[in-house]
């Protein structure tokens, strides 16, 4: 047994090396067509400029008209910047009839869009976890499903889906971003097994923790929305706790050492451009060293870590007065 296990360690390790040392060839970008949602800012934004440079012709789905001129200044005559808020049906069915207008066949469908809300389960609200999943999964799937017409067209065409590392392991807190992004790995996995007789790939990225300007403002934001949580709830839990829980999210080593955004971008130019496109892109070290391993691990040791390591020690106040004889 341990002979075996050796030999596919031994397998996986030289696989790994050839792909790193004889990469697969690039497509020829030459009237290939991409649509990108959620290109306002961070990793869709830069791919969208990245995937222009390369020749592409590029479809920039953004959700706010403020980020076009600045958008429009990085990008070629061929782009088409256009508002899309992949919640809405008439926003996707208005992009299906541009991108139609242009073309009949859809190279890549990159679903880039996407909100976080942390907070305990007992701390958010319902509302809040129907917008994550809204937008995160749902928007995906319509958008996915409108396309996929365009997609089909040809062989080899790809969906790539930005996932995350919370696609494959569920930490406390993040609840409905968890809970959006294991669909959207259940979906995607779907999709590609019921399309493989069409040729369509599908890829998913997981990237872990990366210096966005939604890990960044992170604690701030869930500070402000505990300020706002009920009166019992407040109580429930007590200031102290709150207060030990938010410095230990703001001293948290993995998010001190979130890791540079370019990554998934080149991970994502990977799966859009590469002839050999990968099932899944786990991004950064701590995607594979950390995250990955703990997701395959005996849940009681994934729980210990995330109670031991990740919890407080500060008990709520409602265990406390539990507690007092």
């Amino acid at each position: 047994m341990v002979f075996i296990i050796v030999l596919v360690l031994f397998a996986y390790v030289a696989y790994r090396l050839y792909q790193h040392f004889y990469p697969a060839p690039n497509i020829d970008p030459r009237g290939k067509y991409v649509l990108i949602s959620g290109c306002d800012s961070g990793f869709g934004n830069s791919l969208a400029i990245d995937l222009d440079k390369q020749g592409f012709n590029v479809f920039a789905g953004i959700y706010s008209a403020d980020s076009r001129a600045a958008l429009a200044d990085q990008l070629s005559a061929r782009a088409n910047i256009f508002i899309l808020d992949v919640t809405q049906q008439r926003d996707i069915d208005a992009a299906y009839e541009m991108v139609k207008e242009k073309t009949n066949t859809l190279h890549a469908l990159v679903n880039n869009a996407g909100v976080f809300t942390g907070g305990h389960i007992d701390w958010i609200t319902i509302q809040s976890m129907r917008e994550v999943m809204n937008v995160d999964f749902f928007g995906h799937v319509a958008m996915t499903k409108t396309f996929l017409p365009l997609l089909i067209t040809k062989r080899d065409s790809r969906v790539v889906n930005v996932c995350s590392i919370a696609g494959f392991i569920a930490a406390p807190s993040i609840s409905s971003y968890c809970a959006a992004k294991h669909a959207l790995e259940s979906f995607s996995d779907c999709l590609r097994r019921e399309m493989h007789v069409w040729g369509l790939r599908v890829s998913v990225i997981e990237p872990g923790i990366m210096r966005t300007p939604i890990i960044e403002k992170y604690n701030q934001a869930a500070h402000e929305m505990s300020m706002k949580l009920p009166i019992d709830v407040q109580e429930r839990w007590g200031k102290e706790f709150f207060t030990h829980h938010f410095d230990k999210i703001k001293n948290n080593p993995l998010i001190k050492l979130a890791e540079n955004p370019i990554k998934v971008v080149h991970a994502m130019h990977h799966a859009v451009i590469s002839t050999a496109p990968h099932i899944r892109y786990r991004v950064g070290w701590q995607s594979n060293f950390v995250y990955f391993p703990l997701s395959i691990i005996p849940t009681w040791l994934a729980d210990l870590y995330f109670v031991k390591v990740r919890g407080s020690p500060i008990l709520p106040a409602g265990v406390n007065k539990q507690l007092k004889p």
